[in-house]
């Protein structure tokens, strides 16, 4: 029996609107107003200022150099970069070290900001930290109030094949054997 692959669409349409609903209803969580490090300059920069003129920032949870699959990501996110800057702040958060984080987004021609998080808790308390206390990928949504505070207003930990965050998952999708234990390089 062939499956109904309109009416599953549909169903996954369905199932995504009402999950991001869902998740819209979501308590915001109080944040701290953490202090970062500028890529390159290594300058302290806080996280209120990381908005800049915008009341909403979306901060990338990356794994810093090491991981290709990170890479691949903020790769993708050059692309869009523009038009979500348009809408709301756009960084990148790594645990490499500015100057290295500096390197590694320069080398990608990355044009969003990129903060080193090393030394900080922010990724820990943001719940990007594995038991081992290595950095986890993710995405959180800030929202900046009239008055200075920050909160949180969503998460995601879906970084990985599959994800809804990167336009190469779907498109193995497409193939005959999907994605075929292909895996991404730094360099191709």
């Amino acid at each position: 029996m062939t499956p109904d692959i309109a009416q599953l669409t549909r169903d996954v349409e369905t199932a995504q609107q009402r999950l991001a609903e869902a998740l819209r209803q979501l308590p915001p969580e109080p944040v701290a107003d953490y202090e970062f490090r500028a890529a390159g300059s290594g300058a302290a920069v806080r996280l209120t200022q990381l908005f800049g003129a915008k009341s909403d920032l979306i901060i990338i949870h990356n794994m810093g150099r090491k991981c290709s699959y990170c890479t691949m990501w903020a790769d993708g996110f050059a692309g869009v970069y523009k038009h979500l800057a348009d809408r709301c702040a756009f960084v990148l958060s790594t645990p490499d070290a500015p100057d290295v984080a500096l390197a590694f987004a320069s080398a990608r021609h990355w044009p969003f900001p990129v903060v080193s998080v090393q030394g900080t808790t922010f990724s820990k308390d943001m719940g990007f930290e594995s038991a081992k206390g290595g950095v986890l990928p993710g995405a959180s949504g800030f929202h900046k109030g009239a008055d200075g505070a920050v909160v949180r207003t969503r998460r995601s930990q879906q970084f990985g094949p599959g994800d809804p965050y990167c336009a190469v998952w779907p498109l193995l999708d497409l193939l005959k054997d999907g994605q075929g234990g292909w895996e991404p390089k730094f360099q191709y």
